[in-house]
């Protein structure tokens, strides 16, 4: 999985580096008071969920990305998806239970933007915070268990069941802390990427029978540990709504520092 991450890293890089280079960049504006500037709604969706559901038979996953620009730095954001996860966990070389995982969450915070763009640029490196809630389901598909009678079979000392069983109407909740930046690869459209660290607020659910050992949205639950780290990478369309008008004094002071 790691050699994916890296290859979509360097693939968005790449794709940043080209919108740079390929708009001129107006160091000398024309003699005028002020210039609009674009707002309006972004649109888009995550494509590393997409490619995880091509090369990880065990995972399916979908999020739709948005987020509408309130003031000139100042974004309001939207983050909804359902993903599907079947894991195993064991000791050792012993499979101790297999499960599934499956639901849908919901991500609703603000980013702020810390990057001062050049005249006409609409570049974005941004921190900002979420506070998401996810609600799902977990299937133990199989499990072992301790058998206490080991007289004809002394080698194994657990026995395996197959009886699926349901564990539905689960629920957890969390704080996101998200560093990203958007490049406009062309007119209104964008490519993003994101890193994300969580802290889970409820849903670990360790007295249950059986807790919750990955969450939808989250990802997987530690041991001993609320926080989790996520990552994404989007590519989203701009709909301007409106423009408003900024003085390029302001923007040129930006420039100089």
């Amino acid at each position: 999985m790691s050699k994916y991450f890296i290859s979509l890293l360097l693939f968005f890089l790449g794709l940043v580096a080209f919108a740079q280079v390929s708009k001129p960049v107006d160091l000398n504006p024309k003699d005028s008071v002020e210039y609009k500037q674009k707002y309006g709604l972004r649109v888009g969706v995550d494509l590393s969920r997409p490619i995880l559901s091509l090369f990880e038979e065990d995972y399916t996953g979908l999020e739709l990305v948005a987020d509408y620009r309130l003031k000139e730095n100042l974004f309001i954001t939207a983050e909804l998806g359902n993903e599907t996860r079947t894991d195993t966990e064991g000791v050792g070389s012993t499979a101790l239970y297999n499960y599934t995982t499956s639901g849908s969450y919901i991500k609703l915070g603000f980013d702020h933007n810390t990057y001062g763009n050049w005249y006409g640029e609409q570049n974005f490196i941004t921190i900002g915070g979420r506070y998401a809630f996810s609600s799902f389901s977990q299937t133990l598909n199989n499990y072992r268990i301790f058998n206490s009678n080991r007289f004809f079979n002394p080698e194994d000392f657990t026995e395996l069941v197959t009886t699926p069983e349901e564990f539905d109407g689960l629920t957890a909740s969390w704080l996101e802390l998200v560093l990203g930046m958007k490049a406009e690869l062309f007119n209104n459209v964008y490519a993003g990427i994101s890193i994300r660290l969580a802290y889970l607020v409820t849903g670990r659910n360790e007295n249950t029978r059986f807790p919750n050992l990955w969450i939808p949205g989250f990802n997987k639950v530690t041991d001993g540990s609320n926080f989790g780290i996520g990552y994404n990478y989007s590519i989203s369309y701009f709909i301007p709504l409106y423009k408003k008008a900024k003085k390029k004094q302001e923007n040129a002071e930006k420039e100089s520092q």
